[in-house]
């Protein structure tokens, strides 16, 4: 079987498996991975961004020669060995169903009025400081954690695998981890941090604008996602989260950005579908739960599709070479 059919059933059944099973209470890959980062920063740590590179090498690339020994061990192996293991990976990688869960949640909390209980699980979701924050300004951090995290934890690892296969899909995630990890500008992190924050807005570049224009397709106001994605991604200090938080922002019909609180240090952010948006509401974060897994699977057709037309193209130039080479061969027969 081809590898491009491969991706397709293997990734289609991973995100199948994450709906239906979610993670893992204990031993979650990616929490196996973070606890070995960790220790690979424990050993390198230093102030500057030689260290910091390294440590990105190392974990990211770890990664990778992991998902490419899984992939070589069944190159020779049935196409259900193969389609096992990309599976296996995406199921691994991607977070749609938690992330869902998580924010759900908190916002039956808010609902319910249990401020305590919502401040309770948000760190769960995002890094937000949960003692600054009332129960709306919960409600837009919890959109906001669901829009960044449909591109971060689920569409950015589809876009890879497309790409490249497992060592692609798990390359990425170690990555978009390595971010979450040491990527923040804290003293701590600021030089030795550098690199994987780097990586990550590079990794995620992609993911960001399928991300954005699947929210666009999806969304219930189609003109008003990309209204503040035009007007307002910019503004937003990641080139990923930008695009991703305004096009959520103008689909949802709420405004986002603003003030944030982040372990005691505060942010001034530019608002987000400033002029056309309301205030978030507890009941948007189930209409952006709904989005979210809207522009999974639109985003899992295009890179399919993607995947499908790129293999379709290289197999048809392969087989206009080989024809001409034959035929060039055959004429120099003849003369």
């Amino acid at each position: 079987m081809r590898a491009d059919r491969v991706f397709a059933y293997g990734a289609t059944a991973g995100l199948i498996g994450d709906r239906i099973l979610g993670d893992p209470r204990r031993g979650h890959p990616v929490a196996a991975f973070g606890r070995a980062a960790a220790a690979v920063e424990r050993s390198l740590w230093g102030d500057d961004r030689a260290r910091g590179l390294l440590h990105t090498l190392v974990c990211a690339g770890g990664a990778a020669a992991v998902g490419a020994l899984g992939a070589r061990a069944v190159r020779s192996r049935p196409a259900a060995a193969r389609i096992a293991l990309t599976a296996a990976a995406t199921w691994a990688v991607v977070g749609g169903t938690s992330l869902g869960r998580e924010a759900r949640a908190i916002g039956g909390a808010l609902a319910a009025g249990d401020i305590e209980v919502a401040r309770e699980r948000l760190p769960h979701l995002c890094g937000r400081d949960p003692q600054a924050l009332d129960g709306q300004q919960m409600a837009r951090a919890v959109v906001e954690s669901v829009a960044e995290n449909t591109s971060d934890a689920v569409v950015g690892a589809l876009v890879w695998g497309a790409a490249a296969g497992v060592p692609g899909m798990l390359a990425f995630r170690a990555v978009n981890t390595l971010d979450a990890m040491v990527g923040h500008k804290s003293p701590r992190y600021l030089r030795y941090g550098w690199a994987s924050a780097r990586l990550d807005d590079l990794a995620g570049w992609p993911g960001a604008r399928l991300t954005a224009v699947a929210a666009v397709l999806a969304g219930p106001d189609r003109r008003g996602a990309v209204r503040a994605w035009r007007a307002d991604a910019a503004a937003h200090p990641s080139p990923n989260a930008g695009p991703v938080e305004a096009s959520f922002a103008g689909a949802l019909g709420v405004r986002l950005g603003g003030t944030l609180a982040y372990g005691g240090r505060v942010e001034h952010r530019a608002v987000l579908n400033g002029e056309a948006g309301r205030p978030v509401e507890v009941a948007d974060i189930e209409r952006a739960v709904r989005l979210s897994r809207q522009v999974t699977w639109l985003a899992l057709g295009a890179c399919v599709a993607a995947r499908l037309l790129v293999s379709r193209t290289t197999g048809t130039t392969r087989t206009t070479r080989t024809t001409r080479t034959a035929r060039t061969t055959l004429r120099g027969r003849r003369g």
